[in-house]
């Protein structure tokens, strides 16, 4: 998998900054690259839930509700505090949430 670097030209650009400047640039692109790896395994996790029919879902819901948690975790770390459009883009059903202790 190949990552994404800020150009050279450009750190040459911040100056006496750039060592600072490339070591934010590089702390953003492991926290995105973590927040993308959290959204797609909170993505599984709720499409295994939703597919999983039966009456024993307990297992299936915890990893659902950990992987969700996780997810909402590192989008506060990165600031990104509003829940409600992740809620309905994800599709989050309320049975996780409920377990999340979030209303």
């Amino acid at each position: 998998m190949s990552s994404l670097r800020m150009p050279q030209s450009f750190l040459r650009r911040l100056g006496a900054e750039s060592g600072e400047a490339a070591f934010n640039y590089e702390i953003m692109e492991e926290q995105a690259a973590t927040l993308g790896r959290m959204g797609r395994k909170a993505e599984a996790a709720l499409a295994a839930l939703e597919a999983h029919e039966g009456e024993d879902r307990t297992a299936v819901l915890k990893i659902a509700c950990d992987a969700v948690w996780c997810f909402f975790v590192q989008r506060e770390v990165m600031g990104l505090r509003d829940r409600a459009q992740i809620v309905a883009d994800y599709q989050i059903p309320r049975e996780v949430m409920v377990r999340l202790g979030v209303r």
